[in-house]
């Protein structure tokens, strides 16, 4: 006896792992910092979202993974911001993190025009980051 297949189940299936990964990838949207790239973004009239962060940091990975959340469940945030990464290993004691008196990996900041809206100094709390994000929108 062969196994049947239910043809409407299949697809269903079979369109949700493809779009899986798109939306995944949707949020993954990140600028990664070089010298001048906020400012320009600042002075395009863009919201900035800066993330102080470094690849063996696991409370900045924790972080990247509430606002890639955050960003998926909400849209309007993708709208509203761009995203910059800047690597704590190469710009720690650049101007970029001194100019800002950045105390520590693992900071986020939210940027408009010469202002800074929020801060938040490695917290992880969904709530807090949200709270963060919504002052961008």
């Amino acid at each position: 006896m062969t196994p049947t297949i239910n043809r409407r189940n299949f697809l269903i299936t079979t369109t949700a792992l493809v779009a899986l990964p798109i939306a995944a990838f949707a949020a993954q949207d990140w600028i990664d910092y070089k010298p001048g790239v906020i400012q320009s973004l600042l002075d395009e009239g863009k919201t900035v979202l800066v993330d102080y962060s470094a690849v063996w940091c696991s409370t900045c990975k924790a972080q990247e993974r509430v606002i890639n959340d955050l960003r998926d469940m909400n849209p309007a945030y993708n709208e509203a911001m761009a995203f910059v990464r800047v690597d704590w290993d190469d710009y720690g004691r650049h101007d970029v993190t001194t100019s800002r008196k950045i105390p520590r990996r693992s900071t986020l900041l939210v940027l408009r025009g010469s202002e800074e809206l929020g801060r938040i100094v490695a917290g992880t709390r969904v709530n807090d980051i949200e709270a963060l994000l919504d002052l961008g929108l």
